[in-house]
């Protein structure tokens, strides 16, 4: 690969100066790598995982454990509350909800 350097003279003369002479760095590379001895091995690739990935990964795991939707206890509740038969116990719902906003919370810790 040739990479060609501006028509400076100081950059030129600064290159010239400090180079060494084409020849002599390929007699010395070749003469190391027939000595070359065996290299490490390479480490191996690793991942990091933010913070918000580890929280994702935490209610997922959570949401797994939490029983699926029963359907047919959906269906009842849906056809008594167009009957009318489905009462709101507003202690009760109050406390489900405070319990609900306590577990978010928990989530977030």
């Amino acid at each position: 690969m040739a990479i060609e350097l501006p028509k400076n003279n100081a950059v030129t003369n600064r290159v010239a100066t400090t180079a060494a002479p084409v020849g002599a760095g390929r007699s010395q590379q070749a003469a190391g790598a027939q000595t070359a001895q065996p290299q490490a091995p390479q480490k191996a690739d690793s991942v990091m995982i933010t913070s918000q990935a580890q929280q994702l990964q935490s209610v997922q795991s959570k949401l797994s454990s939490l029983p699926e939707v029963d359907q047919k206890k959906v269906a009842e509740i849906k056809q008594a509350i167009a009957e009318g038969r489905y009462k709101v116990d507003p202690e009760k719902l109050a406390a489900n909800i405070a319990r609900f906003e306590k577990e978010m919370q928990d989530l977030d810790a």
